[in-house]
C-alpha cells in the first residue's frame, strides 16, 4: 500500500475512477448487445431505435475520455453498417 498520504489518496482516486470506466465500457457493451439482438430478429424499427442508444452510450463515453476517437468513429461506422443492410 501506499506510504505517503497523497500516493494513498491518487490511489482512491484511480479506485474511483477505474469504476466509473468500467461501468461506461458495460453500459456500451450492454446496448451493443441490444442492437445486435434487434437486428438479428430483422427488426428495424427496434434496430433504429437500439442504435440511437448506443450511438449515445459511445459519445458519452469517448466524452469522457474513455474510448479513443477513433475507436468511437469505427465502432459507430460498424454498427451503422449493419444497421443499412436490414433496409
Amino acid at each position: 500500500m501506499a506510504e505517503k498520504g497523497s500516493a494513498a489518496k491518487r490511489h482512491r482516486q484511480s479506485l474511483r475512477r477505474r469504476m466509473r470506466n468500467r461501468m461506461a465500457v458495460s453500459e456500451v457493451r450492454t446496448s451493443v448487445k441490444n442492437f445486435m439482438t434487434a437486428v438479428d430478429t430483422k427488426n428495424k424499427e427496434e434496430a433504429e431505435k437500439a442504435f440511437r442508444h448506443v450511438v449515445k452510450k459511445i459519445d458519452t463515453a469517448a466524452g469522457k475520455g474513455i474510448f479513443h476517437r477513433n475507436t468511437v468513429a469505427r465502432k459507430k461506422s460498424r454498427l451503422a453498417k449493419m444497421l443499412n443492410r436490414l433496409a
